[in-house]
């Protein structure tokens, strides 16, 4: 297995991924785990990391790892400060995780922060300047789906504002452990998600009866629970959009990520009327590491 000249990591609360780095930026090994943050003692940082770094690792020297994510969070391996907007993504100043392993030269970059509204966010800024890297023009918005969806405006090469909804953890707390669960179908229709987007898009007021009205539906009858999860998730998502509406309309919109839930919001973004693309955020995530490694090698 090659030598690492540099590692990459992306930590996030759930997963571990990291990208093993030759002296021209090119990719000569990686590796995954389900050790996020959400499983670590601030103790169990480094033994995560050395369980995929180690085979990367030159004996005898030490190998600048940049981490980005959720590492740098209170709760995780050391709290990196947040950078706060408006501001380059992912050039803030880095700080140096405790080690005990003399190979390692570890450190973590910081988020970034909002005071009004108050916000805050890690790990998607590296995804940010992935974007920049590749297209340093780009004027728009960026949609980042997941369990906390951020909604972040790109002018002049820097991020200017961005918003977080709840939403996929809400959807997550009403499927397992809301009296939704009773009256949940996994299976997928997209003309009833886009019926849900359509509702709740244009009477957000309505969200809440809406969705007991699922489970109403299937005490008495009136509604129909094939595809119900679909009908939950457009409910939601269409409610987001409701609230990031000064966000998306009339602008340019890149949704990150090539999952199934970044596929949704592509859809109904467009089913909206906005002007929509969508990017593979691991790819975006490689991409803002480099760069941030490369602006950490100029600096004195």
């Amino acid at each position: 297995m090659a030598t690492a000249h540099w590692i990459a990591v992306d930590w996030g609360t759930s997963r571990l991924r990291l990208w093993a780095l030759d002296g021209m930026g090119r990719v000569v090994g990686d590796a995954a785990s389900d050790r996020g943050m959400g499983r670590l003692q601030p103790d169990d940082f480094e033994g995560a990391l050395l369980e995929l770094a180690a085979p990367f690792l030159a004996e005898g020297g030490r190998t600048k790892v940049l981490i980005c994510g959720m590492a740098g969070a209170r709760q995780g391996w050391i709290e990196a400060p947040y950078s706060a907007v408006p501001c380059l993504p992912a050039k803030g100043r880095t700080v140096r995780a405790p080690t005990r392993d003399p190979r390692l030269d570890v450190r973590i970059l910081p988020g970034l922060c909002q005071m009004d509204p108050p916000d805050v966010m890690r790990g998607e800024e590296t995804q940010i300047a992935g974007i920049l890297a590749r297209d340093p023009g780009f004027d728009g918005t960026l949609c980042l789906p997941g369990t906390h969806s951020k909604w972040v405006r790109i002018a002049g090469g820097t991020v200017q504002s961005f918003n977080t909804a709840m939403t996929g953890e809400l959807f997550d707390l009403l499927c397992h452990q809301s009296i939704l669960r009773h009256s949940l179908d996994a299976s997928w229709d997209d003309a009833v998600f886009a019926a849900a987007i359509a509702t709740s898009e244009a009477q957000p007021a309505q969200v809440f009866s809406q969705l007991f009205g699922l489970r109403a539906g299937s005490l008495v009858g009136a509604g129909a629970q094939d595809a119900s999860q679909a009908h939950l998730s457009g409910l939601l998502i269409g409610a987001e959009l409701a609230a990031m509406r000064n966000y998306w309309q009339g602008r340019a919109v890149a949704v990150i990520g090539a999952d199934n839930l970044a596929r949704c919001y592509h859809s109904a973004l467009a089913q909206l009327g906005g002007e929509v693309t969508t990017m593979n955020g691991v790819d975006l995530a490689l991409e803002g590491l480099k760069a941030a490694y490369r602006q950490q090698e100029d600096c004195p």
